[in-house]
């Protein structure tokens, strides 16, 4: 039988009760190893990372804590060729996929580490300078940032289980509030084993990191008001945890990112061949295929205009067709599988309704896999559709498929091309392609209120922009609507979520005596 993975949770290693859930190999169909959380005491849990974990990292500054973080980061750093035999493993990717979620997850790490450093050596923030209540100041008013006196729950996704975690408990760890993540179950391999790195290396204080990798069921039981939850995700499940009694009644603070239908919109001023017209090929290819088009920030709709059309399907098309798809452990492959079979199916599933409403441009699937078997193996090759009439097709804007599928929509203006990009009901990204700085800026500013960032590609910048689908530390990541209204990341105002904002009203000599 497999190796059962064990559980961090109040301050030791233990395991499950039951059988557990079997993680695969999705390219191989080998069986990996098991996770399960059956029987723990998540009341210990909580209580123990709430009052131990959370008092031992209150006691040091942020300063001290952005010691810990670097320190975190040299752990992994040490280990991180383990962690990329497990994610080709556990989740099908090529190499230079891998790198985006575990270098992207010690990269973000790494820069808190830096940001938090320059915090200094105090144990609340300062918002704002002191403002007087009355004619003379004598009585003031100054607003704070302290520590929340809870536990940070995590609930990830599946294609990111590295980046997942450290880009969220970077900021909670330098806020002063311990973590307890729950992995996706289907590749939680990762995050499980770069928890235990960590916890093995003795370099947080006990109960400041916490990994349960098995059922979430019970963990939202145990959130009380001064807890917090940050949750990765359906759109389905991201309205369980809304409506749970913890943030429905207790007021626990979530943070939700859910299904996003992010767009790339080439601008009327980009002719085909031009620099502009290109660089959103080059791009839309990319984010077809990398991790097998299993990121939430991926282009899934291509918004052209109308005479461009078929210019941009052949573009696209042909640079599609050079893209080998199999074994992820042969050097020839550009794009390994998608993490299981369920995933596959539900890809396929996904593809067959957009397909009824929709021209298949770019088919990947009748290209052979390269050292994999297409009757055991979760690989797909990626398919461009395409929609003559974008207004009648509801479902293109509607209808999120998580793999390497997109959609080519023609516009006819640039309000068109607007309003089309809005009808998403909010995405977590959104990128222009052209070379008119006007014309894209007025665009940005149109876009803003419906995405939670605008990337902006002009030829000026061809080799410096960070990619579409890229989630910078330094940059909001999160979006309104249905992309689940959250917000992580954007330097420090992720500290935001993990802090209480009050406000003390006293004399100008108790406001000095707070040490800020």
């Amino acid at each position: 039988m497999t190796e059962l993975l064990p559980n961090y949770a109040a301050g030791r290693w233990q395991t499950g009760h039951g059988p557990g859930t079997v993680l695969k190999d999705p390219v191989l169909g080998q069986d990996l190893v098991r996770v399960d959380a059956t029987g723990l005491d998540l009341p210990e849990a909580f209580r123990f990372a709430r009052e131990r974990g959370g008092a031992a990292l209150r006691a040091l500054t942020y300063r001290e804590r952005a010691a810990l973080l670097g320190a975190v980061v040299r752990v992994l750093q040490a280990h991180r060729d383990s962690y990329y035999e497990i994610a080709t493993a556990n989740s099908g990717t090529v190499k230079n996929d891998s790198a985006v979620d575990i270098d992207g997850g010690i990269f973000t790490l790494g820069q808190y580490a830096k940001w938090g450093e320059t915090l200094g050596d105090v144990r609340a923030l300062r918002d704002g300078e002191a403002i007087k209540l009355g004619k003379e100041p004598v009585f003031l008013s100054q607003h704070l940032q302290v520590p929340a006196r809870g536990v940070a729950l995590f609930i990830n996704a599946f294609n990111f289980a590295a980046w997942g975690l450290w880009e969220k408990a970077a900021p909670a760890l330098l806020s002063g509030v311990p973590v307890i993540v729950k992995p996706a179950t289907s590749t939680a391999w990762l995050t499980q084993r770069m928890v235990r790195d960590v916890v093995d290396a003795g370099v947080l204080p006990a109960g400041a990191l916490s990994v349960i990798a098995g059922s979430s069921a019970g963990l939202m039981d145990q959130l009380q008001p001064f807890d917090v939850v940050s949750f990765t995700g359906s759109a389905e499940t991201a309205g369980i945890i809304r409506a749970h009694p913890a943030v429905a009644q207790r007021s626990v603070r979530a943070n939700i990112e859910a299904d996003s239908l992010n767009s790339a919109v080439l601008l009327p001023d980009a002719a085909p061949g031009s620099e502009a017209f290109n660089l959103l090929v080059r791009e839309v290819v990319r984010e077809m295929t990398v991790k097998s088009g299993q990121k939430c920030t991926a282009i899934r709709r291509i918004l052209v205009p109308a005479g461009v059309y078929g210019a941009a399907a052949e573009a696209i098309g042909a640079k599609l067709a050079g893209v080998t798809v199999g074994n992820p452990r042969n050097d020839s492959v550009r794009m390994g599988s998608l993490v299981s079979t369920a995933q596959l199916q539900a890809v396929r599933e996904g593809l067959a309704l957009l397909s009824a409403h929709a021209e298949i441009l770019h088919d990947g699937r009748q290209q052979p896999l390269v050292d994999a078997d297409p009757a055991v193996a979760a690989c797909m090759g990626p398919v461009l559709l395409g929609v003559r009439d974008p207004d009648a097709n509801a479902v293109v804007h509607d209808v999120e498929v998580f793999g390497p599928v997109a959609t080519l929509v023609p516009y006819r203006d640039m309000d068109h091309a607007l309003a089309l990009a809005q009808r998403g009901q909010g995405s977590l990204v959104t990128s222009l392609y052209g070379a008119d700085e006007t014309a894209l800026a007025q665009a940005a500013v149109q876009l803003a209120a419906s995405h939670g960032r605008v990337h902006v590609v002009t030829p000026d910048v061809a080799q410096a922009h960070t990619g579409h689908g890229n989630v910078m530390p330094m940059s909001l990541h999160g979006g309104p609507g249905r992309a689940g209204g959250g917000a992580e990341l954007g330097g420090l105002r992720a500290l935001d979520f993990y802090h209480q904002r009050s406000a003390v009203q006293a004399s100008p000599a108790v406001l000095a005596a707070l040490g800020l």
